[in-house]
């Protein structure tokens, strides 16, 4: 069961993606939603100035409601300086707000007397692992990956990559992940998706591909 040569670009941007959750609620938001919406705005911003006589300013006073539009775009960019702008942003700091107004007293057990500094708030969770990347690495993946993939998938490395990444995915939207960090969150997800693949009652079989046969 030799594995398929290298890694494709698409598969690095799904797994890249998919890694997503393990990221806090607000900046899951921000990636889900901001850099849309971030894109929509800067669409709208351009095509608006290249046609605004005005340019860059006239498009900038009618998004932020100084000036009355003139054409469809300038509308549509005050609609969004009118309704999107403000609802975000109060959507999100009473999001935080919020968040930290419940959890003002609440630690968990995890965080217990450690000292989190500047460089771990900001490190970033890393990507789901590459399957392909444990063959041969050591007995315990490679056993792992000869039930994963040679025998639930039938060998399929294509299929099993996938799977791997949505099983880890929705593990880590699951609450008890909720409060560790973000690469510790990573972490639990894979070794919780690799316990499952040495229940007796899931030998041989993958969690995915059996939801997926029951609910298509």
């Amino acid at each position: 069961m030799p594995p398929l040569p290298g890694q494709s670009v698409a598969v690095w941007i799904r797994r890249t993606f998919r890694s997503r959750k393990a990221l806090s609620g607000v900046t899951q938001w921000f990636i889900d939603w901001g850099i849309p919406i971030a894109l929509l705005i800067g669409v709208v911003w351009v095509f608006g100035a290249r046609r605004s006589e005005k340019g860059w300013s006239g498009i900038y006073r009618t998004f932020t409601l100084i000036d009355p539009p003139a054409h469809v775009s300038s509308w549509v960019a005050s609609v969004l300086g009118w309704l999107l702008v403000p609802a975000l942003i109060g959507g999100v700091a009473g999001h935080v707000i919020a968040a930290r107004m419940q959890r003002v007293k609440e630690i968990a057990t995890n965080h217990l007397f450690q000292q989190r500094g500047l460089g771990r708030r900001l490190k970033l969770p890393g990507r789901i692992t590459f399957l392909e990347s444990l063959h041969l690495k050591s007995a315990e993946d490679q056993e792992f990956l000869d039930r994963y993939v040679r025998r639930a998938h039938r060998g399929d490395w294509k299929k099993a990559q996938d799977h791997w990444e949505v099983l880890v995915r929705d593990v880590l939207c699951t609450v008890d992940l909720a409060e560790l960090d973000r690469t510790e969150a990573l972490e639990s997800a894979e070794s919780f998706a690799r316990a499952v693949m040495w229940m007796t009652g899931y030998q041989d079989k993958c969690l995915v591909c059996t939801a997926r046969t029951d609910h298509p």
